[in-house]
Order: structure tokens, then C-alpha cells, then sequence
């Protein structure tokens, strides 16, 4: 059996893993990357393929190449929010993406070991090495044989739902273990080759589906789009290859079309961690629910998290001491970088599964999307009478669900406060997350949800 020792073990090649890697290796550690899928398939991930923008992710790779090599459409400028009565346009602040996702998977790869990281691909890990209550590697199977690596830090970016987290022992830590399949939606995308360009290449466009899921289109290409469909596991199951297909046969642009990629994943639609460290281990990507829980993006917060987990990891390996409260800057970094928006964004999705999307869909056709944000107050925009006025008069009939989805905003507003006040130390895990909690229990009993935690 072949024993490999390195500083750092990375488990996953998608973005999270891809960032840690080259940070780590950028820091001077000896990183190895373990793969699952031969070289040929590296890179290969079901996602939705859009992008905010370059400037949201680190530095540790090649920004500019990145771009140049995976980036086909850099001119999205609105979403298109569409029902079955009517349609919300929403200009973008920010010039947004739609990559090819394939070919940012390899370069990502490519860069992590341009970076200095070994990349192993071909490599099923299938278990945890522990010794002490500490992780000390992982174990895996690669061309039948069995492999085990020993680090000093391994990286979970195994995507959601991680294998690691089933076979590592973390009770002893403050590593979060309340995680629920009931947390995740399940998702289904196709790449599609329509005949004709279409007019909406600007755009990129969401549709609501049953199950407190959405149809999205986003455009690669004028001809090529990336097609898919979500739904929420709290909800019933459903087909997402028949959804997606019974709305795309109502499109007259995809009359003709080619499909010429499939696949499906599962993905966080929760609040990050509480803790995402145990002694020798860091999770990071879906792994750690670094997920958008309202629109599913989670490139951005993968790579951040990532490119965190190596500087924190260099530096826990340069002292020699990898306990869970030297790794904890990392948890600090992830609350103040972007797990106090993504918690409070959370609440709007506790907020949506106490509704069917017919009343969900009804409100947002009687009050178009900036109106609604207008209305709510965020303190981005200001609110004129006469609009706040023309709001109420075109909410006729949705009062009640508006005056509670106003409640959940402001709930927002306290939640990102305590993250803001986020611990400096596993000592203070508990005491926050009962004023987390409260916050919580409000949220609950404004919506009528169903727990989430």
C-alpha cells in the first residue's frame, strides 16, 4: 500500500479545492490535490456556469487567463425574471459572466499545479486517518490499489453532502455536524445548441418551478445555453429532466435544439457552517454550505474560501500546531468575507418554504423586483412616497404576505449583526449560537416554516 506525506491533502478538484491548493502551494507548502475523475474528465461539474464577476475572485491563480480561456459571454447585463403572466427585468450593477465551464475547470486545475501543488487524478477517497481525535490524511482507492495520504492539514472540498464528513469522527470538535439532506436541493442542467441565435444573450433569465425551484437559461453563446432546472429537498421530489423539457418544448428558440451535455449535482441551499475546522481539517466550497441558498451560486465563495484555507493552513503548518483554535482564523474570515450575507440571505429561503410558488410568483408579478427592494428599504435606494404609494396600490391583496416578508428583512438586518460579532475562539461557539438562535425562533414564528436546524 502506498503512503504519500505531504503538508496538505486536498480532496476535490471543483473551485474550492482548485483555490486551496494553488494558496497553499503559493505559501510554500507541499499541497497535493486528489481528484476523482481521470485528467481527461478534470473540470467537469454540473453548475449553472454564471459569473458576477473576475474581480470576486483571489488572486492566487492566473485572474486574466482565466478569463480569457473559460469566459464566452462577458456581456450579461440584466436578469429576466419570468412567470406565467408577466415578466421583471432587473439591470445588473455589474457586468456579469457565462463560462464554459469544462475548460474553467481545467484551467483552474492547471493553475493549481502552475501554482506548485501536485494534482492526482484517478484517486476515489473513501476514507479519513485520525489519530488522537485529529485528522492526520485520507485513504483512497487508485487503479485498484489502495492509497493513503498523510498531511498535516487536509482540505474537504469534496462538494456537498461530503463523503470526509460521514467517515471523520468530529464530535470532539466544533466542526458543524447539524447538516440535512433536507438542507440541499437537488439540480439538473443540459448545455443546449439552439439553431438560431437568441435575441436574450444579455440576459440571464430564472423562471420559478414547483418545489421551491426555479427554471434557469443562461447564455453561453447566442446558440449555446446552459439549461437547467433546481428544487428544494424540503419539497416532494420531482423529474427535473421532464420539468426542464415540458418548459423548453414551450419555447420556440429551442425548436430543433441539440443537447450536448447532461448532468446533475446536489447543492447547499443553507447558511455556511458554524464551524467549517476540527484539529487538522478544513472544509471549504459546497463542502461547508459556501453556497448562495437563494440563487445557488457558490464559485465566488468557494474560491475565497479556498484561497483563506491555504493562508491559514501555511500558518498553522509553520508553527507546527493545527489544533482547531489555530485554524480558526479561517472561520473568522468566512463570517466577515461573505457568511454574514449568505446567513441572512438564508432567511429569505426559510422565508419561501412556507409559501407555494403560485403565491410566491403572484407577489412578484404585482410588485416588480427593484419596487420590492425599493419598498423593503435596504438602505441602497431611497423611498419616495409615491413609490412606496404605487408598491402598496399594485399589492393589493398580497398585504399579508408582503407585511411578512418585510418582518424577515428586518430580521436580515440582525442577523448579519450577530455575525458580525462572530467569535474569536471555539469558546464562544455556544453563547453565539443562541443569540443566532433567538433570531431565528422570530423567524419561525413570523413565517409559520418548518424548522431548518
Amino acid at each position: 500500500m502506498e503512503t504519500v506525506e505531504a503538508d496538505v491533502a486536498v480532496v476535490g478538484g471543483g473551485t474550492g479545492g482548485c483555490f486551496a491548493a494553488a494558496s497553499a502551494a503559493r505559501e510554500g507548502l507541499d499541497a497535493v490535490l486528489l481528484e476523482r475523475k481521470p485528467r481527461d474528465e478534470g473540470g467537469r461539474i454540473a453548475c449553472g456556469d454564471a459569473l458576477k464577476g473576475r474581480s470576486s475572485l483571489p488572486d492566487v491563480i492566473d485572474l486574466d487567463r482565466l478569463a480569457d480561456e473559460s469566459f464566452t459571454n462577458t456581456t450579461v447585463r440584466r436578469g429576466l425574471f419570468v412567470s406565467e403572466d408577466d415578466s421583471v427585468e432587473i439591470p445588473f450593477p455589474e457586468t456579469g459572466k457565462v463560462m464554459d465551464r469544462k475548460r474553467y475547470g481545467e484551467v483552474i486545475l492547471e493553475e493549481a499545479e502552475r501554482a506548485g501543488a501536485t494534482v492526482v487524478y484517478d484517486t476515489l477517497v473513501n476514507g479519513v486517518l485520525q489519530e488522537d481525535g485529529r485528522v492526520v490524511g485520507v485513504r483512497g482507492v487508485r487503479n485498484g490499489e489502495t492509497v493513503k495520504y498523510r498531511a498535516s492539514v487536509t482540505v474537504d472540498a469534496a462538494g456537498a453532502l461530503s463523503v470526509l464528513q460521514d467517515h471523520a469522527d468530529l464530535s470532539d470538535a466544533s466542526f458543524d455536524t447539524d447538516v440535512r439532506p433536507t438542507q440541499f436541493c437537488a439540480a439538473y442542467r443540459e448545455i443546449v445548441e439552439v439553431p438560431q441565435p437568441v435575441d436574450w444573450d444579455d440576459a440571464l433569465v430564472f423562471k420559478p418551478a414547483d418545489e421551491l425551484g426555479y427554471v434557469w437559461y443562461f447564455p453561453r453563446t447566442p446558440t449555446e445555453i446552459n439549461v437547467g432546472v433546481g428544487y428544494q429537498m424540503t419539497e416532494k421530489p420531482m423529474e427535473l429532466a421532464d420539468v426542464l423539457a415540458r418548459d423548453m418544448v414551450e419555447r420556440d428558440e429551442f425548436v430543433g435544439a441539440e443537447v450536448i451535455d447532461r448532468r446533475g449535482a446536489a447543492l447547499p441551499t443553507r447558511r455556511p457552517y458554524d464551524s467549517a475546522v476540527a484539529p487538522g481539517y478544513v472544509a471549504v466550497g459546497d463542502a461547508a454550505g459556501h453556497v448562495n441558498p437563494t440563487t445557488g451560486g457558490g464559485i465566488p465563495g468557494a474560491a475565497k474560501a479556498g484561497a483563506w484555507a491555504g493562508e491559514v493552513a501555511a500558518d498553522a503548518v509553520a508553527d507546527g500546531e493545527v489544533s482547531e483554535d489555530t485554524l480558526w482564523e479561517y472561520n473568522e474570515r468566512v463570517m466577515d468575507g461573505f457568511g454574514a450575507k449568505f446567513a441572512a440571505t438564508d432567511l429569505y429561503n426559510i422565508f419561501g418554504t412556507a409559501h407555494d410558488v403560485d403565491e410566491l410568483t403572484s407577489l412578484v408579478g404585482a410588485v416588480p423586483g427593484q419596487q420590492l427592494v425599493d419598498a423593503l428599504g435596504d438602505g441602497s435606494v431611497s423611498t419616495s412616497p409615491f413609490l412606496l404609494a404605487k408598491t402598496v396600490l399594485r399589492a393589493f391583496g398580497h398585504w399579508g404576505l408582503l407585511r411578512e416578508l418585510y418582518g424577515v428583512h428586518k430580521k436580515t438586518e440582525e442577523i448579519r449583526d450577530v455575525y458580525a460579532d462572530y467569535p474569536s475562539s471555539p469558546d464562544g461557539l455556544a453563547g453565539w449560537r443562541d443569540e443566532r438562535d433567538a433570531v431565528l425562533d422570530e423567524v419561525y414564528e413570523i413565517t409559520g416554516a418548518t424548522p431548518k436546524y
